[in-house]
């Protein structure tokens, strides 16, 4: 079996569409979605459309907690927009009340096996839902990602890929499909391989130009 692994998508339907074209070219089985939805771009509605077809198995990322705060009006949108742009606008435009609570009820972080194999999804990182790790942060904080239950644990939310082996487990940031940091134009993901538990990075080049009228 093959599980494509996803995350911090933002809205971007363009970056979403080609990774999804290559997910079915390549045979993948299952989905796995790592929070971050909406965010920065301008069609939340589309991406939560294209992805239903696949049922994916989904946690809630930073951006889906702050949608939530400025729906209860904990939040005020324009000042989120000083710092994320109109990405907030848009979901709440865009969005359905079902879309909205479907993303709410989402979980901040799953256990989940498939055909053997045990992987934990966090947004951030297991310590804190909130915590960027990077190619650079330092190994020991990296070694305190370790699972002994699991085969994988798999973050997003910094938007650079990497991957890092500790003892029991392997922790894989997948990197962001809307919004790479490592290079623009391109959307970082992955694949993990449940028959020999391998997996690979995935940069898939999408057109930007949409993005940019």
């Amino acid at each position: 079996m093959r599980i494509a692994v996803l995350s911090d998508i933002h809205g971007n339907e363009q970056a979403l569409k080609e990774v999804l074209r290559i997910a079915k070219n390549e045979k993948v089985d299952k989905l796995l979605i790592l929070g971050d939805f909406v965010g920065y771009y301008y069609h939340p509605d589309k991406v939560l459309e294209m992805l239903r077809e696949w049922d994916p198995i989904s946690i809630k990322g930073n951006h889906e907690l702050m949608l939530e705060q400025i729906v209860a009006g904990a939040m005020d949108e324009s000042k989120s927009r000083l710092k994320y742009g109109s990405g907030h606008r848009f979901a709440l435009e865009k969005l359905s009340k079902q879309q909205l609570e479907e993303l709410r009820y989402l979980p901040e972080s799953r256990e989940v096996e498939i055909d053997g194999v045990k992987i934990q999804m966090y947004h951030g990182s297991p310590m804190d839902p909130g915590q960027y790790l990077y190619p650079t942060t330092e190994k020991n904080i990296l070694d305190n990602c370790d699972s002994s239950r699991c085969d994988f644990v798999l973050i997003g939310h910094s938007h650079y890929s990497f991957v890092h082996r500790n003892k029991n487990s392997t922790l894989i940031n997948v990197g962001s499909v809307g919004q790479s940091r490592s290079m623009g134009g391109v959307a970082y993901w992955a694949i993990i391989h449940t028959e020999n538990k391998s997996f690979e990075i995935k940069a898939t080049a999408y057109d930007v130009r949409p993005l940019l009228d």
